[in-house]
């Protein structure tokens, strides 16, 4: 395989590739960490659209209610599970540990607590619908509470894996910040 400056040096049949140097392991899961982070995160926006389409759909009357139910009430502090995003995307291009721990605490508090509420707060509605069939609230035409809990349980895994990758890209960061100290 010739190179740009022409054929390959005479005397080399291309087994001294052991000396060269290589990325750091930690540089190497950052950049990997950084790939599925950015992945997570266009999901969590899709889901964040998906709640905030239907709160103001519901708010500003643009269907009747029959179409698209009002909003249940976990689904107002979720809207600002937009912070802790927006925090993390700004961590990344500089590694800046302190917005990710930000980031992290944010979306434990604005991202996971609203669901957990809603879990809790929509559960009467699913045990009538599971024992009874009776479902109030729909969003066309399927069940409220089966469309929000379908849209939760996706939603817990996104967060969850983020905080996750938080994590596991803040010990990479880390690590690497206590290499350079030692140098």
């Amino acid at each position: 395989m010739a190179s740009r400056a022409g054929p390959r040096a005479a005397g080399t049949d291309g087994s001294d590739f052991k000396h060269r140097e290589k990325v750091a392991s930690h540089y190497q899961m950052s950049a990997s960490l950084k790939s599925e982070m950015k992945k997570l995160t266009v999901v969590h926006f899709f889901i964040w659209i998906l709640v905030a389409a239907q709160v103001a759909v519901s708010h500003l009357n643009l269907v009747s209610h029959d179409l698209v139910a009002m909003p249940y009430q976990w689904e107002y502090p979720y809207l600002l599970s937009l912070l802790p995003l927006f925090i993390g995307a700004l961590a990344m291009p500089k590694n800046n540990i302190s917005y990710l721990v930000i980031s992290m605490i944010s979306a434990g508090l604005f991202s996971v607590a609203p669901l957990i509420f809603g879990a809790m707060e929509m559960f009467p509605l699913a045990q009538q619908l599971y024992r009874h069939g009776k479902a109030y609230r729909f969003i066309f035409g399927f069940s409220a509470v089966s469309v929000m809990y379908l849209l939760m349980v996706i939603a817990i895994q996104v967060h969850a894996w983020q905080i996750y990758y938080s994590k596991k890209l803040l010990d990479a960061w880390f690590n690497s910040t206590q290499e350079k100290k030692k140098k």
